[in-house]
């Protein structure tokens, strides 16, 4: 169905929520399955969640895996690193597969892709083969991207922070999830008579299953955008075929994004790293059996359940008052005490701490995930899915850096690694500093009074004369009134916008 930009009174509501002129929704409500933008936000945290848990599979199971497979230390911290690696440049290419063809079809293409890297997990052989299906599983963290992208398409300025953090924070909590599900799933098996090394093989088989039943649940049930999916939009003309050449440049060019990509390298990157090496450490280091580990484990991922939300909500706040600088001092405040705490976590020395702090380590390293994508939307609007793209490839790189630099082999402990990682987390994040908006301004100064002073003249400058003249601008513009509420909340009430009048909602 056709929905045009503007209503009138007598019109039927189309959404169950509050929309902008966007027709994103003003509202985040949590227990809602309103069609279309609360369907979204649950399609792409369960079908995420299901990525996490089928990445992260092995973690639990090495100390039986690495004895059936004759693993070495190298052998595992190889095949951890090929986790993380294979959504690199492919998040990139993720951001930019949303921003042509659609959040919908990229996510459930994707994670059915790399369903059959799962199943093949059952019949490796050598260290080889361990690392292949581990690098090829990886693959499917990628949804991240398409998850956030669906975020930012769904919802307004005022809560896509929470948006953005509940839906990811959601979806990584299948990074501790899979600590307890896995070696329950193991001891089951192992119950009913399969030898060890066969039960481990096929406890791989339900989280096999479970990706790719939430990749059909994505393409019957998704929708891309509010008014309906691209293709449907692009036949009806709402909605022109944008280049792949000039989304990639202005993505690609725009500073802003490299800088949450480093920052974003060590929170995420720091709890995919964690994730990896935490089951192992506490097996190992406490002598204590896999599934008192595994739960110990468990609890750094579970702890997204609210931590990774809570950075959305509080960025989405701070954004309230503050307006962009307020998320921008808060992302640097929490996760710089995120790295205080991972310091400490590699000192401590005996369980009961460790154990402690590691659950506080978790909230703010996952709170800053979650502020680090209140900012994200914000930084292009032509190029949306190519920002959130470089951004979490970032937090990819950073954790194949961590883990190639502290825990591959035995030339760092993990308790030193771990302490050395605190300080990469510290110093990384000061360049936060660097990111300015010249329309709302940056942690150390105020908005420019110069030339590109406004909203609608920052993101003008991603098109041309040309384009705006066919009108392919709209949605920009469209995007830049109703982000005026990143000017904070005594910098709004004293600026309207330039034609006299407020925003219009629908």
């Amino acid at each position: 169905m056709e929905i045009s930009d503007t209503t009138t009174e007598s019109d039927p509501p189309k959404f169950a929520l509050p929309v902008n002129s966007e027709h994103k929704a003003m509202e985040f409500q949590l227990f809602s399955v309103a069609t279309p933008h609360m369907r979204a936000f649950h399609l792409s945290w369960i079908s995420f969640f299901s990525c996490f848990v089928s990445s992260f599979a092995a973690a639990p199971l090495l100390p039986i895996i690495r004895d059936n497979l004759n693993l070495t230390s190298t052998d595992i911290g190889n095949a951890g690193i090929a986790s993380v690696s294979g959504a690199v440049f492919a998040r990139i290419a993720m951001g930019t597969a949303c921003d042509l063809f659609g959040p919908r079809l990229a996510s459930a293409s994707l994670i059915l892709l790399t369903a059959p890297a799962v199943y093949f997990t059952s019949f490796i052989s050598s260290p080889i083969s361990f690392l292949l299906v581990r690098f090829f599983t990886g693959f499917s963290l990628t949804t991240f991207v398409s998850t956030q992208f669906w975020m930012s398409s769904m919802f307004s300025g005022e809560v896509v922070g929470t948006a953005n953090g509940v839906a990811a924070g959601w979806g990584n909590l299948g990074g501790g999830a899979t600590q307890l599900i896995m070696p329950l799933v193991f001891c089951v098996i192992h119950e009913f008579g399969a030898t060890k090394f066969t039960a481990w093989r096929i406890a791989f088989f339900i989280p096999a299953l479970f990706q790719m039943s939430t990749a059909l649940a994505v393409l019957i049930f998704g929708q891309d955008l509010p008014d309906g999916n691209y293709q449907q939009l692009r036949k009806s003309g709402d909605k022109q075929k944008d280049k792949l050449s000039l989304v990639f440049y202005h993505g690609i060019t725009n500073y802003r994004g490299w800088i949450l990509a480093l920052t974003y390298g060590y929170c995420f990157g720091v709890e995919l790293t964690i994730d990896n090496i935490i089951a192992e450490y506490f097996y190992d280091r406490f002598n204590l059996n896999l599934q008192t580990a595994g739960i110990i484990a468990a609890s750094f991922g579970l702890a997204n359940i609210v931590s990774r939300p809570a950075g959305g909500i509080i960025s989405d706040a701070m954004a309230k008052r503050y307006g962009m600088r307020g998320r921008l001092w808060t992302l640097w405040i929490v996760q710089t005490l995120g790295g205080v705490l991972c310091v400490t976590l590699g000192q401590v020395k005996s369980l009961g701490a460790s154990i402690a702090v590691m659950i506080m380590f978790s909230l703010f390293c996952q709170a800053a995930c979650g502020l680090t994508f209140g900012v994200v939307p914000f930084v292009s609007r032509r190029s949306l899915g190519v920002i959130s793209g470089v951004t979490g490839g970032g937090g990819n790189v950073g954790a194949i850096l961590t883990q190639l630099i502290f825990f591959k082999g035995s030339k760092y402990s993990k308790e030193t690694g771990i302490t050395l990682m605190g300080v990469m987390i510290i110093t990384c994040t000061l360049s936060i500093c660097l990111i300015y908006f010249p329309q709302w301004g940056g942690m150390l100064c105020g908005p420019s009074s110069g030339k590109i002073a406004k909203e609608e003249d920052y993101y003008m400058t991603e098109w041309n004369s040309k384009e705006k003249e066919k009108g392919l601008h709209q949605t920009s513009l469209k995007f830049a009134d109703n982000s005026r509420s990143e000017r904070g909340r005594s910098v709004e009430a004293a600026t309207m916008p330039s034609n006299g009048t407020a925003p219009t909602n629908v």
